[in-house]
């Protein structure tokens, strides 16, 4: 990773958010995800863009993205089932919890909501007592991540996807403030 980030391409990326990105990767590695040592065109998202999978499995799944762009980068988890994790939600710091609560990803029963309602885009799921609606092109977005929150993010992450033992360690340790 870091190598990569090294690369001329890349200096548009601040040093705190290559070294977010270089934690963050760490931590994914032990929890058996990676980015494939690939950092990829970020789309409509970013300049570029690093695409998170469950490491030796043949699916595609995506569960994590950070997107790399021009002034700051985008920390982008992706959830199901959000109702059963509600009280873990619920419990969490502002900066987690805002995710899940803030109009940037409302639900505007667009072109793809089919004739009776339902949409396969939609997340929907109660947080303290208030329904939500959300466009899954847009969930779980995590602005300007920053290294010192990085425990929050990896433990909502763990919350969803439980981490097999031998990988987890103890990263509130590694990234506490000092």
């Amino acid at each position: 990773m870091i190598s990569l980030l090294q690369e001329p391409r890349f200096d548009y990326v601040s040093p705190s958010d290559k070294a977010f990105i270089e934690a963050f990767d760490g931590e994914m590695t032990r929890l058996g995800y990676n980015f494939g040592n690939n950092i990829g065109d970020g789309f409509c998202w970013g300049k570029h863009m690093l695409i998170y999978r469950k490491t030796g499995v043949k699916s595609k799944k995506v569960y994590a993205r950070i997107y790399l762009r021009d002034e700051d980068i985008v920390l982008r988890l992706f959830f199901s089932g959000i109702d059963k994790h509600r009280a873990y939600i619920e419990q969490s710091p502002a900066h987690i919890k805002e995710a899940f609560t803030s109009d940037f990803s409302q639900c505007n029963h667009c072109h793809n909501e089919r004739e009776d309602g339902t949409c396969k885009f939609r997340k929907s799921y109660t947080l303290d007592g208030m329904f939500y609606e959300r466009c899954n092109g847009h969930t779980f977005w995590f602005f300007q991540p920053k290294i010192e929150k990085l425990p929050d993010y990896v433990g909502l992450f763990t919350e969803f996807y439980k981490p097999r033992k031998h990988n987890y360690g103890d990263c509130h340790a590694r990234y506490a403030r000092k």
